[in-house]
C-alpha cells in the first residue's frame, strides 16, 4: 500500500539542502506518494503570489500534515516551520523521522530530548536511502 508521506525541509530557514531534498523525494516517490514535493523545488512555491500567501501556506500545510501517514524531515538546516511541523505530527500521532548530517549539524535538545521522534543521523547521502527503505515499507 502507498504511503502518503509530508516532507519536511528548510524553505524560509536556507535552501542549501534544497537538491538533497529532491534526491529524497523523488527516492521516496519510487513507491509512494509525497505530498509537500516542492519543498525540493528551488522555484517558487505552490501558494506563492496568491492572496493571503501566508494564510494559504499554513492551511495547505497543515491539511497535508493531517492526510499524511508518516513525516520525514532534513533537519540539517534549522527551520522554525520544520520545526512547527514537527510539533503538530506529534500532536497528531503521526510518525515521524527525523533525519541530519551529523558533521554538519547540532540538532536541537528539543528534538533529540523527545522520545517520541525517531532520529536518523547520517554522514553519507546514501545512508538516508537504506533507512527511508525500512521507514516506508
Amino acid at each position: 500500500m502507498k504511503k502518503k508521506v509530508y516532507f519536511a525541509g528548510s524553505i524560509r530557514g536556507g535552501r542549501q539542502d534544497a537538491d538533497l531534498y529532491k534526491r529524497i523525494i523523488e527516492y521516496i516517490q519510487r513507491n509512494h506518494i509525497v505530498l509537500t514535493e516542492h519543498v525540493g523545488d528551488l522555484s517558487k512555491s505552490k501558494t506563492e503570489g496568491l492572496p493571503n500567501q501566508e494564510v494559504a501556506i499554513y492551511e495547505q500545510d497543515t491539511a497535508w500534515l493531517r492526510e499524511a501517514d508518516v513525516v520525514i524531515a532534513e533537519c540539517t538546516t534549522p527551520s522554525l516551520g520544520v520545526g512547527y511541523e514537527l510539533a503538530y505530527a506529534e500532536a497528531r500521532g503521526i510518525p515521524v523521522h527525523i533525519f541530519y548530517n551529523k558533521p554538519r549539524a547540532n540538532l536541537s535538545a528539543m528534538l533529540t530530548g523527545d522520545k517520541y521522534f525517531q532520529i536518523h543521523p547520517y554522514e553519507r547521502e546514501a545512508e538516508i536511502f537504506s533507512l527511508l527503505d525500512a521507514i516506508c515499507q
